[in-house]
């Protein structure tokens, strides 16, 4: 049996909201709960029905379908309606469980619902390797988030998550490991220094010898140095020149 998804959909058009319920009447396991035609809009039903999944316009009026994620803490499926061609949203792959442009075609809608059911978990090999320029969407501190891979300082393991700290000086826990992290990032900027931290090379100060052979460097705006162990050193010293 299929599971049932309590559903909101979110975009300014009203047609495009009458357009899309009509292509998911065929999809039994999708249960429209609601719309919403703002950010405010989409708060309020949010709190009201509680819904599983969200189809979500990201081009609106006033604040974007990017700035609702910021706004709510929940763990909410999200599938992206979007105008952007997918050059420009290439980004946006990686975490939301799909992204459908305008119009909507059936059959991308087909698939985009059936990885539902196969709870969005895509071999990390599969994934391709982010570009510096990319955003990450993510879940950090329990809130939906786009996440610029170029505003990354530093990520730390923290147990099953990672501590995520970034160039203005924000923390978050994201629920990716260090591996997954070593295989997406872009290797020319992240470079691991220990078995439980990446740094990104763009923000290295400098580096000073410490015992044992080990190093410690320096990244700009924080003042606590990281310790690199002997095993990443050499790597970090070819690569830093």
């Amino acid at each position: 049996m299929q599971n049932r998804y309590r559903s909101l959909i979110v975009d300014d058009e009203r047609l495009a909201r009458n357009d899309l319920k009509l292509l998911l009447n065929p999809f039994h396991q999708i249960q429209i709960m609601g719309e919403a035609e703002s950010v405010p809009g989409a708060i309020h039903a949010i709190k009201k029905l509680n819904p599983d999944l969200i189809f979500l316009d990201i081009q609106m009026p006033g604040e974007s379908g990017f700035e609702l994620l910021n706004k709510i803490d929940t763990r909410i499926k999200v599938i992206f309606i979007t105008a952007f061609d997918e050059y420009a949203i290439r980004a946006f792959e990686v975490n939301a469980l799909d992204y459908l442009l305008k119009p909507v075609n059936p059959e991308r809608l087909a698939k985009a619902l059936e990885r539902l059911e196969e709870n969005n978990e895509i071999p990390v090999i599969m994934r391709r390797r982010l570009d510096y320029k990319d955003r990450l969407f993510l879940t950090i501190n329990n809130h939906l988030k786009f996440l610029k891979i170029n505003t990354i300082l530093s990520i730390n393991a923290a147990g099953d998550y990672s501590e995520v700290m970034t160039t203005e000086g924000q923390k978050g826990l994201a629920q990716k490991s260090l591996r997954e992290w070593e295989n997406r990032l872009p290797e020319g900027y992240f470079c691991r220094i220990h078995r439980s931290t990446i740094i990104n090379m763009e923000y290295i100060d400098h580096l000073e010898e410490w015992f044992n052979y080990s190093f410690r460097v320096y990244l700009k705006g924080i003042e606590e140095p990281y310790v690199i162990s002997r095993r990443y050193a050499a790597i970090l010293k070819n690569r830093f020149g």
